[in-house]
This record gives structure tokens, sequence and C-alpha cells, in this order.
């Protein structure tokens, strides 16, 4: 053995020892917060995840850690270079990979005892039973222009006497509206309803989302929201925000701890202005001042249409 190879061997660092994965180590720092008891419910418990971008990875990824022991996972899709910015799975090593594949490795690495059922598949009237059969609660990470499926997803979840959560990012700010399966319907709050057209139910569901709207402060309306392209900006921050609210409210429920707020409350926190919004609205969208910013927002819509007609 030559003088360099003995120099090289000693310079190589000692194997650290793998220590053993357990549960109860790698969650042991929620307690004080939560109690031993929480934590044992938060892990037999199960959430259904529909999307797996945006919002949804990163759902995923905070209610995994949060120690939650069951998931369904949806999304047909595949990552692209354009969900860099803001899904927790888009990564180049996972370009035109399965969404819901990349996601289950992600929870896996962080709890390897963690169970998933993998939807690739989109929600449809044949699957959607399947998936949400034994969940908990159903958490809304659906792309923003499905509305068929999503309105699919929160009609069954209430069927199940399920409570369910749609949170996502609004420019700097995270919204969100939580539905008690006894209380008030996604298509009630929304007024969503069969023989609408597509852009009346797309314009419903973002008038619907923000009624405050405090981002529209600071924002270029006609580049933020681009609906005949199939455009809306969002920052991957603000699907942060989203998912940590995702968990404090996932907790609540499962827990069966009292304080939450459904629908006709809705709720926006801007971390840009500093401000959050929080409100008991009345009628929901058939509220007068939702129908005023329905008809305005629709007819801008119309305008954008027609001005790529021309183009």
């Amino acid at each position: 053995m030559s003088l360099a190879t003995k120099i090289l061997e000693r310079q190589q660092p000692e194997p650290i020892p793998r220590p053993s994965w357990s549960y109860k180590e790698a969650f042991s720092r929620n307690l004080g917060i939560l109690t031993q008891a929480d934590q044992d419910q938060l892990r037999n418990s199960h959430v259904a995840i529909a999307g797996m971008g945006g919002v949804g990875g990163v759902h995923l990824i905070t209610l995994v850690r949060l120690g939650i022991g069951n998931f369904s996972i949806a999304d047909p899709d595949y990552f692209e270079a354009a969900n860099f910015n803001r899904q927790y799975g888009a990564k180049i090593a996972s370009i035109g990979r399965s969404k819901v594949e990349v996601m289950a490795e992600e929870a896996k690495a962080i709890n390897p005892d963690v169970k998933i059922r993998i939807f690739s598949e989109s929600i449809s009237p044949d699957n959607v039973a399947d998936f949400l059969d034994g969940a908990d609660v159903f958490v809304d990470g659906v792309d923003f222009f499905a509305h068929d499926a999503r309105r699919l997803l929160f009609q069954e979840a209430r069927q199940r006497g399920q409570w369910a959560i749609t949170a996502g990012p609004h420019a700097f700010s995270a919204a969100w509206i939580i539905f008690d399966p006894k209380g008030m319907s996604f298509d009630s709050y929304f007024d969503i309803h069969d023989g609408m057209s597509n852009d009346q139910k797309l314009v419903a569901f973002a008038v619907g989302c923000v009624p405050s709207a405090i981002h529209l402060k600071y924002l270029n309306l006609d580049e933020f929201f681009r609906p005949g392209q199939k455009h809306g900006a969002s920052l991957g921050l603000a699907c942060q925000l989203a998912s940590g609210i995702v968990g404090a409210e996932v907790t609540r429920i499962v827990l069966g701890r009292p304080g939450t707020k459904a629908a006709p409350w809705y709720f926006q926190f801007d971390a840009y202005r500093g401000l959050l919004r929080k409100s008991w609205l009345w009628g929901g969208n058939r509220h007068p001042w939702q129908r005023l910013k329905r008809w305005w927002l629709h007819k801008k819509m119309t305008g954008q249409s027609e001005a790529l007609s021309r183009v």
C-alpha cells in the first residue's frame, strides 16, 4: 500500500451510526403543545388530500410532520419546471414524475411508518367514494380551475359526515374556509349549482374565497388572474401560510377541540400588509355585495376573452 493511500484512508471520516427511527422520538418535540394522548390520536387519524401541487403537497408535508399517520392523496399530474416556485415536490429529479408518487416518497422519508393510499387518476364519480373512505377530514388542494372535481369532493365529504377545508394562496396571503358537515354546504356558501357555466362557477369560487380581497391593494389584476388561459399567479410563501393554517385546523377537528368557525365564516391573512380579515358572511355568495363583485369579475373576464380573440 502506498503512502498516499494510507494518508487518504486516515482522512476518511468514521461512518456515523445510523440511529433507529421511532415515531415516539420523531414527534417528541410536539409534546408540551400536544399531549401524548393527542399525539396518539393524530397518529391514528386519516386525512384525504386531493391535489399534490402548490398547496396540496405542502399540506401533506405539514400534516406528516404533525404526526398524522394515514393519508389518501390524489393527483393525475406530473411535475414540470413551471411548478418550481411553489410546489414542494418540484425538483430537477422529479421533472416528468407523477406528483402522487413523488409526494408519497417525500412523506415516507419523514415518517417511514406512514400509510398512504395513492390515486393517480382524476377524482370522478367513479372513485370519489373510495378516495374519501375512512377519512376524518378532507383537505382541498385541487387545481383552482378544476371546479367540478372540487365540488364533487365537498359534496361527498358532506354526505359522509366529514369536515372539509379549503385553504389556498392569494398573492402574499392565505385564505381559508371550513365546512362543517352539519352546517352550511360548499354549494350553498359559494352559491354554485347545476346549470351554471364554467366561467360562472369559477367566478363564484374566486370571489367566495376572498370576500375582503385585501391582497388586491397591491396587484395588477389583469396579470394576476387570467382565467381564459387558466393562469393564476401564486407564491410558495403563501402556500406555506395556507398549510400552517390547515395543520392547526386539522388538529382542532381531529382532537375535537372547540373553536372551529365554519362557513359562512371566512378568513384571510395577508403577510405583506400585515392584515387579518375574518367575518361571518350572511348568505355566503348570495350576499348582495358578493353578487355585485361576481358581476364585476365576470364582466372583466368577458373583456379579457374578447381581447384575446382579437389577437
